[in-house]
């Protein structure tokens, strides 16, 4: 096998794993049913005029399954965190006593256990068309290579263990959707 095909299957493997990643990083974001300061880790707060992320002016830490602490550095900061998290679209209503931020989580009724699981059928459905992608890139790099001179026979080949990976891959994305499910759908 050429080089050129040979960086073009490892281009492709490599795209998939960083999707891989991603989809695992986005699915501790939602919960399943006990606190994590990781649940706000996509907020963002109007620090003087700049967004900065949550963590970047608080100290965020979950002291017991069901509640979420946020100390800002900066105590006017208080507000501004308040304001985010409630318009962060999670369900948090924070309590404000003019020191820190009390989160406390709910537990999840049935109904937003159930949005919850779309959510992360979602979530995989995108990392599955990001798989895909890197695939259709790949592919297009291969058509590329064969105009170049490249054997016929290698491109055949390289295209089936394309294939091969990306069916590795997506299966890889159900077995880690399936137990994100089972974690939120499990009381």
């Amino acid at each position: 096998m050429t080089e050129e095909v040979q960086f073009c299957l490892d281009s492709a493997k490599e795209q998939m794993e960083k999707v891989i990643k991603h989809l695992e990083s986005e699915l501790l974001k939602i919960r399943a049913g006990k606190a994590s300061p990781i649940m706000l880790d996509g907020i963002y707060v109007d620090y003087y005029g700049a967004k900065t992320p949550l963590n970047q002016v608080a100290n965020v830490a979950a002291p017991d399954p069901r509640s979420i602490i946020v100390q800002p550095w900066d105590k006017s900061m208080l507000e501004p965190i308040e304001k985010a998290i409630q318009a962060s679209n999670l369900g948090f209503n924070p309590q404000n006593n003019g020191e820190i931020l009390r989160i406390i989580v709910p537990p999840l009724s049935e109904e937003r256990r159930k949005q919850l699981v779309k959510q992360v059928k979602n979530e995989g459905e995108t990392a599955k068309i990001s798989i895909r992608n890197a695939r259709r890139d790949a592919n297009e790099e291969l058509k590329q290579l064969k105009k170049d001179g490249v054997a016929e026979d290698e491109i055949k080949e390289a295209e089936e263990k394309i294939q091969k990976s990306t069916d590795q891959f997506i299966a890889k994305v159900d077995d880690i959707l399936a137990i994100k499910e089972k974690e939120i759908l499990t009381i």
